[in-house]
């Protein structure tokens, strides 16, 4: 049978089959052929191939291909880690404040997506950005993100917000603490676990502790964990490069192939930052994320990357 991931805990998957029957499942054997090297081999939203071993049990025996994925590093593991698998849409939703809205971790939320485009939530809209941090966040909409401002509390813009997830499988991800549960139970009028703000660090607590998949009017949400902090999965820094979109056009006027627009000679990317016309902020971002990953690399491997004059 087949059927699609609605939850996963402890290596227990729930399976909600074609006829809407659910069932506790475990993988066949110590691994599925299809997820070797992978920190998770199933997620939520992932089509699987399953048998019956009981009254709602089951055995999974394959895993099908992902159209998008949503993944980060694991530190703890040195692998790359799915969160989630198969939505049409990545809902990254950040706040004003508690926790202060954090563009750097936006733009890290969107190198983390494969093959799915991304939607920008402010929630806590009711209390005012700086002037940086709106300029900051206008950009997203001039980059071609849809961006709404809402508020979970007070339901303002939800309905709009509603009008953009209809008839389709959209994953909500974020840091601790922005409101994404209550956001959820705002649109669905459920009752999802809402965690206190750690008032000593200005941050959120994890509150939902696994990914899980809720069917709305017409459409169809992942809430995910919160993140306190995220890294890009990516082994190739080109494709850390490909999600600044602002970068993609510019890198058409390098002039070595392959630029990675950051020492190199003839590099546009950096003449238009220095130039004021691609944001020194988002620049700032991307070379930080390249020595995320080149920290993971051993001393002999590693580019002299670091030490470079940045904008």
């Amino acid at each position: 049978m087949e059927g699609t991931v609605l939850r996963s805990i402890n290596n227990i998957y729930s399976v909600r089959s074609a006829d809407g029957k659910v069932y506790n499942c475990r993988i066949k054997g110590k691994q599925l052929a299809q997820a070797k090297g992978e920190y998770n081999p199933i997620v939520v939203g992932d089509i699987v191939d399953f048998t019956e071993s009981g009254t709602c049990e089951g055995l999974v025996t394959y895993r099908h291909d992902r159209k998008s994925e949503f993944a980060r590093w694991n530190d703890k593991r040195s692998l790359n880690q799915s969160i989630c698998a198969n939505m049409d849409l990545v809902v990254c939703v950040c706040s004003v404040e508690s926790p202060p809205f954090r563009p750097r971790f936006v733009d890290r939320v969107i190198a983390c997506c494969k093959s799915v485009p991304v939607m920008i939530v402010l929630n806590k809209c009711d209390i005012m950005l700086t002037k940086e941090e709106l300029d900051r966040y206008k950009l997203y909409k001039k980059l071609g993100y849809d961006t709404v401002s809402v508020s979970a509390e007070t339901g303002e813009n939800v309905s709009k917000l509603v009008k953009l997830l209809k008839g389709k499988t959209a994953a909500f991800v974020g840091q601790s603490g922005v409101g994404k549960s209550s956001l959820v139970n705002r649109i669905l009028g459920t009752d999802q676990r809402v965690g206190e703000l750690n008032a000593k660090y200005n941050r959120g607590n994890h509150t939902t502790n696994h990914a899980l998949m809720l069917d709305g009017p017409g459409f169809t949400l992942i809430d995910t964990p919160g993140f306190r902090e995220i890294s890009v999965p990516h082994d190739d820094p080109h494709l850390v490069a490909a999600s600044f979109p602002e970068f993609v056009q510019a890198s058409e006027k390098c002039e070595y192939d392959g630029c990675l627009h950051m020492n190199e000679p003839g590099c546009e990317v950096i003449r238009l930052v220095e130039a004021g016309k691609i944001n020194s902020d988002r620049y700032e971002s991307y070379l930080r994320m390249l020595d995320t990953m080149e920290d993971r690399l051993p001393v002999w491997g590693r580019k002299c990357s670091k030490g470079q004059q940045k904008i």
